[in-house]
């Protein structure tokens, strides 16, 4: 046996069990939790902060696009607007393409608030990737890119799965010491 080729593939594989099962998954809580700490700064929902990152990004949409973007029901996205409109961050405004369409477009007021509200995660993660060579920072990048894309699927895929039925991802786990995200334990 060849322990040259079984180290390395161990070290990987502890790697991408420490990505896999820890670091990614308690980073994803914690900025949860400062959507939740935001959304309360800004006497909003966790939802509408997600509805205002979607604006600021896409820029003004539909309500139904936007129900769509936050995993609402159109009800539940039109109490959402309202809510949004209340608070100054986004307005209704006419469709130039389309005068009988509503858009959803985010209130410069709505814009800096939730820019400032990040402002300090922001300044900090410039600092900490400023450690980072350009090579280091296109591999995060690429890395990021792959795990949108990747959880964007998932989304899809379970949102098209009744809950009874399981496909490949969901498949339960064989006693092998690994649970159904393939992280040993």
């Amino acid at each position: 046996m060849d322990l040259t080729m079984t180290k390395p593939n161990a070290g990987r594989e502890a790697l991408l069990a420490e990505l896999i099962g820890d670091a990614v998954p308690g980073w994803a809580i914690l900025v949860v939790q400062l959507n939740n700490v935001v959304a309360n700064r800004l006497g909003v929902t966790d939802t509408d902060v997600q509805c205002l990152h979607v604006l600021g990004r896409h820029g003004p949409t539909t309500p139904g696009a936007l129900a769509k973007h936050v995993n609402l029901t159109t009800g539940s996205a039109s109490r959402m607007i309202d809510r949004l409109v209340a608070a100054g961050c986004v307005r209704r405004v006419a469709d130039p393409d389309d005068r009988r369409r509503v858009l959803i477009e985010p209130t410069q007021e709505g814009l800096d608030r939730v820019t400032g509200a990040y402002a300090g995660l922001i300044a900090r993660t410039r600092d900490d990737l400023g450690a980072f060579d350009d090579e280091e920072l296109s591999a995060i990048l690429r890395f990021l890119g792959t795990a949108q894309r990747s959880t964007a699927a998932e989304i899809n895929r379970l949102r098209s799965t009744p809950d009874d039925q399981e496909g490949p991802a969901g498949a339960r786990a064989q006693d092998s010491g690994t649970d159904r995200r393939g992280i040993v334990w």
